[in-house]
This record gives structure tokens, sequence and C-alpha cells, in this order.
């Protein structure tokens, strides 16, 4: 499972939930300013400086951003 950080209208999230939706990957959204805030986000990927941020749940693992993502679904 992924969690993907967001935020409202956002087309880089968008398209990383459009991945996880194609590569039929589980995943939760978690959106800055609904139900979750930036220093939430900043806890989990302290680096982060956009959104999308894309966290691997089963290994622990921050991907990244869309275009980490892209290369993530890839090598796999």
């Amino acid at each position: 499972m992924i969690i993907i950080w967001s935020k409202e209208n956002c087309p880089n999230c968008e398209k990383a939930i459009q991945l996880a939706k194609q590569y039929d990957i589980m995943y939760e959204v978690r959106k800055i300013g609904d139900g979750w805030m930036k220093e939430q986000l900043l806890e989990q990927v302290p680096t982060a400086r956009s959104v999308p941020q894309i966290v691997d749940t089963d290994t622990n693992t921050v991907i990244g951003g869309l275009n980490d993502i892209r290369g993530y679904l890839r090598s796999d």
C-alpha cells in the first residue's frame, strides 16, 4: 500500500492517484487541509518541499513525487 500526500487543486497529485489506480495499487490519499496538516507530512517525509509525496507503507520507504513513482512502478 502507498500513501499519497496531496493538496487541493494539484494536477500532479491527481496523476499520482491515477497511476495507483492504473497499476491496481492500494493507496490512501492524505490531503493537506482536509483532515491532515503539513506538519504531519513533514513528520513522515522531512525533506518534502512539494506534493505529491508518496510513501510505500509496506517497506516504510519514501518514494518521492510524481516522477519518482513513475520510475518506481517501472522497476517493479
